[in-house]
């Protein structure tokens, strides 16, 4: 969601603001913003929309100044315009913001009454009016914002600067991210280390709780001890980043989407390569993982969105082929459910961001409890990984589209390898069992590499579905969240309604939906163990009108080719592998169809890429 940056440096901040807000556009915004000192006067520039807008304006407005903080919004409270754009300010104060104060209201009523005239529909605008209240009863700045940091709540991310103080910007950080970037007579704060890489490759990390003050000479951490009304010095550690520099582009492709789809076969054998052997097939997973693994009483899985969907995948493997029980969960549901955590168990949490505020929570949930905590996330560095026991990175690389794709597969192929390790450490498998599943899985990449050869096929039918009213994916066993995922993509791309089903759910409900007008998706290869039941559920579909979409292998184009539309036909892959692998088709079929409906498929409406509120 929303992304911060700010500079004390050496030379105009303008520039280099808004290179960092493009490093931060991938989290998603729908405005954004800039506001610098100059002769120690805050001069702003803000604009609605995409930062090309931003950058026209500051092409006809010179923002001079050595300090100044950048921000891109995602709205919460108020509008999408420019008024409620970042970053707000008073006469004494400029503020950027992410997350939510949800005492707001309250503060806003009682400034009011001291005369502070509101200009916005936001929560954040109450930050400026605190501070400034208090900075005109005499106190310093960093008095003024302990007193205003103390009397907000919620989860957020605060940096401000101030009239006049061209050697101060003071930052806070509870509950969503905030990084500090160290470099020559210059200091950085930005929402994560991918916004800093160009800046510093000295990196220290705000836990929740810490306060900033960044001069030209470095950086002071502190916490306010609520309960002995005390500032204490706190040390974080400044490490050395592994991110990049470079800034990803899109190359050849027309979206970053596409690009990522079309990188899958690369990452999924770099995420592979992590943890099969080769030669022998054998899974390399850290003996203290798999004792856990196999050991606990109840796995926990738990994550949003799409992340949440490679779970629901995973469930089905570690019960049907590692025999170990296994629950799944919404993170933003999970804590406030209270659920009572077995002795022994273990956790695991998954996030493409590693920010993920409902995922963090609830982990923060599970170590109540005294759980073991896995976390499979793909940006390094991250609040996620610094706060678990164990962490596995899925090597997908940066995702810069808001929907995920490249992110998924690499998940799941994580959970695969954690699924048959399991398995083969608890013999719930036979010998050649395991031969087939480690060779299925070697042969993953190549497998996706076929498949995007039905790239222009796929574009051809989602011409088709472009008018659709609504859209019905269905499938069954581990397919079945594939189908779920598909509907996702379809709604976050092409904002066509559509809606995933487990087939045989269809005639409880959603077959009432069904006319001649609703195309169905579905996901079913033939050497599926439940095939013929889905070709089943086809039929009762084909009965009432439907336009059949099959994306299946040559053995189920043979028993429905009568009853389909439109079909895809791929080459045959082992069950395990079967989610991985047909993710692709759905994910390239989401796509066209937001092209040919002319979205914006990279940054679609609505949506963030870390979503770092409740």
């Amino acid at each position: 969601m929303c992304g911060i940056i700010g500079i004390i440096g050496q030379n105009d901040a303008a520039p280099r603001l808004l290179e960092g807000l493009k490093r931060l556009e991938y989290r998603g915004y729908d405005s954004a913003g800039i506001a610098t000192l100059n002769n120690g006067s805050i001069q702003r520039c803000r604009a609605k929309g995409k930062l090309i807008k931003l950058e026209e304006k500051l092409s006809q407005q010179n923002l001079n100044g050595s300090v100044g903080i950048g921000h891109t919004r995602w709205a919460t409270h108020g509008k999408p315009t420019e008024n409620n754009a970042h970053p707000h300010a008073t006469d004494k104060v400029a503020v950027v913001h992410n997350g939510i104060i949800e005492n707001y209201a309250q503060l806003k009523e009682e400034l009011e009454k001291h005369q502070a005239c509101f200009e916005t529909e936001t929560d954040t605008e109450v930050i400026a009016h605190l501070a400034t209240y208090y900075l005109k009863q005499g106190m310093s700045p960093k008095e003024a914002t302990n007193a205003t940091f103390n009397h907000l709540e919620g989860a957020f991310a605060i940096v401000m600067i101030f009239t006049g103080e061209h050697n101060l910007m003071i930052g806070t950080r509870h509950g969503t991210p905030l990084a500090i970037g160290y470099g020559d007579k210059e200091m950085f704060i930005a929402s994560d280390s991918y916004a800093l890489a160009p800046l510093t490759k000295k990196i220290c990390f705000l836990e929740d709780g810490d306060c900033v003050i960044a001069t030209h000479e470095g950086a002071d951490i502190y916490v306010n001890d609520k309960i002995t009304n005390k500032i204490l010095s706190v040390k974080r550690k400044i490490q050395v980043t592994a991110q990049s520099g470079a800034q990803e582009g899109k190359g050849e492709y027309d979206h970053f989407m596409l690009k990522e789809i079309y990188e899958q076969p690369a990452v999924i054998a770099e995420t592979l390569n992590t943890y099969v052997q080769p030669s022998t097939g054998r899974i390399n997973i850290p003996d203290d993982v798999l004792n856990a693994l196999i050991s606990t009483p109840r796995l926990t899985l738990i994550a949003c969105g799409t992340a949440f969907y490679a779970c629901m995948v995973a469930k089905y493997w570690f019960e049907q082929v590692a025999r170990i029980p296994c629950e799944i969960d919404v993170a933003s549901e999970f804590r406030y459910r209270e659920a009572p955590m077995p002795k022994d168990g273990l956790c695991i949490f998954v996030s493409q961001s590693g920010e993920t505020l409902d995922t963090l929570e609830a982990l923060r949930y599970v170590k109540s409890q005294e759980s073991k905590i896995l976390s499979i996330v793909n940006t390094i560095e991250s609040t996620i990984e610094r706060e678990s026991d164990i962490v596995f990175h899925t090597l997908a690389g940066p995702e810069i589209g808001v929907a995920s794709t490249k992110a998924f597969t690499t998940q799941l192929t994580t959970l695969a390898c954690m699924a048959f390790a399991a398995a083969r450490a608890k013999k719930a498998i036979s010998i050649e069992q395991m031969q087939e599943i480690g060779e299925a899985l070697r042969h993953v990449p190549s497998v996706a590499a076929d498949i995007l050869r039905h790239d222009e096929a796929i574009r051809k039918i989602a011409q088709k579905i472009k008018q659709a009213p609504y859209v019905l994916y269905l499938a069954r066993g581990s397919l079945f969240p594939i189908a779920l995922e598909g509907a996702l993509k379809l709604k976050e791309i092409s904002y066509i309604y559509a809606e995933g089903y487990a087939a045989g759910e269809m005639k409880h409900g959603p077959i009432a939906l069904i006319d001649k007008n609703v195309p169905a998706v579905v996901v079913a290869p033939g050497n599926d163990p439940l095939f013929d039941k889905t070709a089943s559920n086809v039929q009762e579909a084909v009965a009432r009108g439907a336009k059949i979409f099959l994306i299946t292998d040559k053995k189920g184009q043979s028993k429905l080719a009568d009853h389909v539309k439109w079909s895809i036909i791929l080459n045959d892959v082992h069950s395990f592998v079967a989610p991985i692998a047909y993710a692709i088709p759905v994910q390239l079929l989401a796509y066209h169809v937001g092209v040919a409906k002319n979205t914006d498929v990279d940054q679609p409406r609505n949506l963030a890429k870390s979503v770092t509120v409740e």
